[in-house]
């Protein structure tokens, strides 16, 4: 009788895992399923709930052909929009490999077993570098917990060692952090404040044992603004912030644009030249950008940024003397 009482779930999930656009069932198919699992049904009870999902929501779609055919129409995610958000997951190294096989495993479910097919053919080899910390995935949750409710969090932070163990800094003493966002430039980063120090960022999947705090956050300053905080930050490595002017190649305008959008200031300089201002940080990661483009792109002020970019120059060629 219990069986009897949940027919209407049944034939919902039915629909859902075993039919799309290219794979249809009839009402005598939902009856043998049905039956399958020692539920008995009549045609015309079936048709009644069928009746009664579409009222609830699904979309039933109808075909005619020698009987009449049936598939669910719209789901929550359409498939190319699925095959994205796999590529997303498979991309990200921040995931461990079993954490992106399970999260492109429950995608999957959001479709029919057939089109789940086409997904599991997206799954390549992850030969990409992810992460070893199967705890960030908690940690990211933990985090935004504490940015909600405005509390701090304490962890313990690490450096990988030349044996591939975790080293960790002030000797294994607990952080004490006021977190203020998290963000994405390849890996996830925690952006903390510090009274002393200012902003601070910290590669989320080499923190451990992290807690959140009862204790309230720190008041911070006014007008942080995260996206042109990001933005002058090169692979989140901190320096001190300048306005830079740089000339380069017109060809590089689409690489510029990508990186600093139109807070760039852009504007023509000599014969297929360009000339463009932004603020950045500067630093290594920030100068190894600029000179990795060699003579389609230098810095032409400030004085400081020249010489730090020709610094690391002489430091890298004289390795090669």
């Amino acid at each position: 009788m219990a069986h009897k009482k949940l027919k209407l779930l049944y034939i919902a999930r039915y629909l859902t895992e075993q039919t799309d656009e290219d794979h249809t069932v009839t009402v005598k198919d939902i009856i043998a399923h049905l039956e399958s699992l020692g539920i008995s049904a009549e045609r015309k009870a079936v048709y009644d709930d069928l009746e009664l999902l579409e009222f609830f929501g699904l979309d039933i779609v109808r075909t005619k052909d020698k009987t009449f055919n049936l598939h669910l129409g719209s789901r929550t995610f359409e498939l190319p929009e699925l095959k994205l958000l796999v590529d997303v997951v498979q991309a990200s190294p921040f995931l461990t490999k079993k954490k992106s096989l399970q999260l492109i495993g429950k995608l999957e479910t959001l479709v029919s077993r057939h089109q789940a097919a086409s997904l599991r053919r997206q799954v390549y080899v992850m030969n990409r570098i992810k992460t070893a910390n199967e705890q960030l995935y908690y940690d990211i949750d933990s985090i935004n917990e504490a940015i909600s409710t405005g509390r701090k969090i304490t962890f313990r932070y690490f450096d990988w060692s030349v044996e591939g163990e975790r080293s960790y800094r002030r000797s294994g003493s607990r952080y004490v952090a006021n977190p203020v966002a998290l963000c994405v430039d390849r890996f996830y980063y925690l952006v903390a404040y510090d009274e002393e120090r200012g902003y601070v960022n910290y590669r989320v999947d080499r923190i451990s044992d992290l807690s959140v705090s009862e204790e309230p956050r720190d008041p911070l300053p006014q007008g942080f603004d995260l996206a042109e905080y990001v933005r002058g930050i090169f692979d989140m490595y901190r320096g001190e912030s300048v306005m830079v002017t740089v000339e380069a190649s017109e060809r590089l305008l689409n690489v510029i644009m990508d990186r600093f959008g139109r807070e760039a200031h852009v504007r023509r300089g000599a014969e297929g030249r360009i000339i463009f201002s932004a603020s950045v940080e500067l630093s290594p990661t920030f100068l190894s950008w600029v000179l990795g483009f060699g003579r389609n792109m230098r810095i032409l002020a400030p004085k400081a940024a020249q010489e730090a970019a020709r610094t690391l120059c002489l430091e890298a060629l004289s390795q090669y003397e």
